[in-house]
């Protein structure tokens, strides 16, 4: 199974608990997304190296 299949599976796990606990993410959520762009960039500049 290829990592991005396995980061969004574990994502929606992750996000089905927090919704089933209301947990509420302690980032705002303009940070957040900012996050995980940082993320899927660095992602991606390690795939193109690697």
């Amino acid at each position: 199974m290829s990592a991005c299949i396995q980061s969004l599976l574990a994502g929606v796990v992750v996000g089905a608990v927090y919704g089933l606990l209301r947990v509420r993410s302690p980032a705002p959520p303009p940070y957040a997304l900012v996050g995980l762009a940082g993320m899927l960039i660095g992602y991606a500049l390690l795939g193109q190296l690697g």
